[in-house]
């Protein structure tokens, strides 16, 4: 019986010892199949986190909103000239009744970190005041642009 142990033994010892692990192929595999997914997941993350930045600025310029609003119930007008937004924070030296500050805190950028677009009057709403985002291409203008008067009549 110790014959035959060693003659098993040899014969297992002459043959290579498989390793532990991945090959190359194995391993290349694996790549492919991760780059497939992410290329198909990846685009719908993309469109959520654009659709959400939209949504913020939309909500931003309604808040807007509703602080000239209040503003033009105190003073009389909504503010005039291109820093209209910032006297929604900081009393202009010309305006009476002024109560603010009528937002809470300075005015911020967009989502995009452009600076939101203020007239009186406005372009869009001649009546009243346009606010303006550039969008995601950050050029005023465009088709991607987000106004208060857009938003109001969706």
């Amino acid at each position: 019986m110790k014959a035959h142990r060693t003659l098993r033994q040899a014969s297992t010892s002459r043959r290579p010892r498989r390793r532990a692990g991945f090959t190359l192929v194995e391993l290349l595999l694996v790549l492919v199949i991760l780059g497939i997914l992410a290329a198909l997941v990846m685009p719908k993350f993309t469109g959520r986190t654009e659709q959400a930045r939209v949504t913020a600025a939309q909500t931003q310029i309604a808040t807007f909103g509703t602080a000239l609003d209040a503003f033009e119930v105190d003073t009389g007008s909504y503010p005039r000239g291109q820093d209209g937004l910032s006297q929604l924070v900081v009393q202009p030296a010309d305006v009476q009744n002024w109560r603010g500050p009528y937002l809470k805190s300075d005015i911020p950028m967009d989502p995009w970190g452009h600076p939101y677009i203020y007239e009186f009057p406005g372009r869009v709403n001649p009546s009243g005041y346009d606010i303006r985002s550039m969008g995601p291409d950050g050029q005023a203008g465009t088709a991607d642009d987000i106004v208060n008067a857009r938003i109001s009549s969706r």
